[in-house]
């Protein structure tokens, strides 16, 4: 698992519940459990810290790094996704969201198509994309982040046909693709949800072995992140599997959950204040956790 992106997860689902930042120290010693050594973490945190996602600080002799305003944005954005328990009910409108940037720019071309894919929009040609999401938040963030004011335009519009609405999902997503995707997932992880539950249950799973399985968990099921849109269930198949996917993700989350926080902070209180916690975030009150 490539350390910038396991350095991503552990922001989202832990140290973002902490004040936003981490000792480089106790950085490097959760890292550690995953396999990736020092060296490998240092370097994927100094290109975060280049990149705008967090930012370095010296106490004393020691490194912090915290969230950044763009990093904390990106967290809730991928949060409040993953962890969603239902889809949002749709208005029956469509965002389409155009451009025609210069070629002396194209970098930020570039940039542009991977934040919108990210964001959850479809591509219907080169330069327009359309998505049945409230996504106007994340638009005007990308408009003031690359200054490309001059040269987008955004619309919210009526789909009056002659297809149907689905047949405009057909034409931008490949959700037969995404399907499969969530079918390997349900078929790996339901395996690996029952063998991890008996352990926890005849107390043979450590603290840290459950911290390793709950990032990896995380990290994995963040991956759909970048393939699915979340489209509203109006426009989704009869037999998807997201809903699925989702709710094995949920139940196989809760069982580690307390002992992976656990885990957490006793070696983040090493190198940070547990005060730095945000007294209203308990592990247990996650939506995901409340029967």
């Amino acid at each position: 698992m490539n350390t910038r992106s396991m350095i991503f997860t552990l922001y989202g689902d832990y140290i973002s519940h902490y004040g936003n930042k981490i000792w480089i120290g106790s950085l490097i010693r959760l890292l550690n459990e995953f396999g990736h050594n020092d060296q490998a973490v240092r370097a994927a945190i100094s290109r975060m810290n280049k990149q705008g996602w967090v930012q370095a600080e010296k106490q004393g002799n020691k490194s912090y790094y915290t969230l950044t305003e763009r990093g904390v944005d990106r967290m809730e954005e991928a949060a409040n996704r993953i962890f969603k328990l239902k889809p949002e009910e749709w208005d029956g409108k469509w965002r389409i969201f155009m451009y025609s940037i210069p070629e002396e720019i194209r970098s930020i071309r570039d940039e542009l198509r991977k934040e919108l894919v990210w964001s959850g929009f479809g591509t219907m040609s080169a330069s327009t994309w359309i998505s049945p999401n409230d996504l106007e938040k994340q638009v005007r963030q990308l408009i003031l982040k690359y200054e490309i004011e001059e040269y987008v335009d955004f619309f919210i519009a009526d789909h009056k046909g002659p297809s149907e609405s689905r047949r405009l999902v057909e034409k931008n997503w490949d959700l037969e693709e995404i399907n499969a995707k969530y079918e390997e997932f349900i078929a790996e992880y339901s395996r690996m949800y029952m063998i991890d539950k008996s352990k926890i249950a005849k107390g043979q799973m450590t603290d840290a072995e459950c911290f390793v399985g709950r990032a990896k968990l995380v990290h994995e099921y963040r991956k759909f992140l970048f393939v699915d849109p979340g489209l509203p269930d109006e426009l989704l198949p009869d037999k998807w599997l997201g809903g699925h996917a989702a709710t094995l993700f949920g139940e196989y989350y809760k069982e580690l959950a307390e002992p992976a926080s656990r885990f957490f902070e006793s070696v983040f209180e090493d190198g940070n204040e547990l005060t730095n916690k945000d007294t209203s975030y308990d592990v247990m009150n996650h939506p995901l956790l409340m029967d």
